[in-house]
């Protein structure tokens, strides 16, 4: 089967200037997605979510979020903004006037790609929500069976996205609250047709380049591990690129944050 790549983005509405609940406002619910050219739309909690058709060309990949980001704003009311940003705080009132439906995170369990083990589920108590950007990766038939040996191909391969997708992106985002409830490094879900890499946050929404990039870096990762290249052996390996004064892997650099670590083994220095 040809590799394909898809995505669920989120992103969350602002109407003057505060963050607005989304729940009730459009068609579609995580059980029964509202179609759309290109993909499909819903409501998660408090937040609009969509997913896309699987593509085999980044021009394809872009293009689908494009066609979908339309349709999906011409189904909300113009005096509500659309807005990529990883986290959205809503006031005390508005989150009472929600109903339960809204509150509720509701995210089935995802799993550490380190170690195997479900993910703890985040505290829902709380003002603050989370925007996400999920990866989809597809390179099996639908209808093969989630197994052992399925699920640790699903573990290689997350951890080799988190050195092309998750490090780069604690450079590209610099909102490291998300990190406290979601995406930690190694976060996915195995699915039948391959796995969801569930690291990133939505701010690679706001440019093509940065959609392309993800693409593009996704494909490079599988392509790379077809060939035997695993990063995590090259960056464990004795002589590092840069000469830290300690040596730290993908899952160090995302969960402790890439510029915290540099400044502190002095790398600009």
């Amino acid at each position: 089967m040809k590799l394909k790549i898809g995505a669920d983005p989120e992103l969350f509405l602002k109407h003057a200037g505060e963050y607005k609940s989304a729940f009730g406002m459009i068609p579609g619910t995580k059980e029964a997605p509202h179609p759309v050219p290109k993909g499909a739309v819903q409501v998660d909690g408090m937040a609009l979510e969509f997913n896309i058709n699987p593509a085999a060309s980044s021009r394809i990949f872009v293009n689908n979020i494009d066609k979908v980001l339309k349709s999906l704003r011409d189904m909300v009311p113009e005096e509500y903004e659309f807005c990529f940003h990883p986290t959205a705080s809503f006031t005390r009132g508005h989150m009472l006037a929600q109903p339960a439906e809204a509150l509720d995170l509701g995210c089935d369990i995802d799993y550490n790609a380190y170690n195997g083990r479900p993910n703890p589920k985040p505290d829902g108590y709380t003002a603050m929500r989370t925007a996400a950007g999920h990866v989809h990766i597809g390179w099996k038939r639908s209808n093969n069976k989630i197994d052992l040996r399925h699920f640790e191909a699903s573990r290689l391969l997350v951890k080799q996205l988190d050195y092309m997708l998750g490090v780069p992106s604690v450079l590209l985002d610099k909102v490291c609250a998300r990190r406290m409830m979601y995406g930690s490094a190694g976060a996915f879900r195995p699915k039948k047709y391959g796995a969801e890499y569930r690291v990133l946050s939505n701010f690679w929404l706001e440019d093509k380049a940065l959609m392309k990039w993800v693409f593009d870096s996704t494909q490079a990762a599988f392509n790379l591990l077809e060939e035997g290249v695993h990063l995590s052996d090259r960056f464990h390996s004795p002589r590092e690129i840069i000469n830290y004064s300690r040596k730290e892997d993908a899952q160090g650099l995302i969960d402790k944050g890439l510029w915290k670590y540099i400044i502190d083994n002095g790398v600009l220095q």
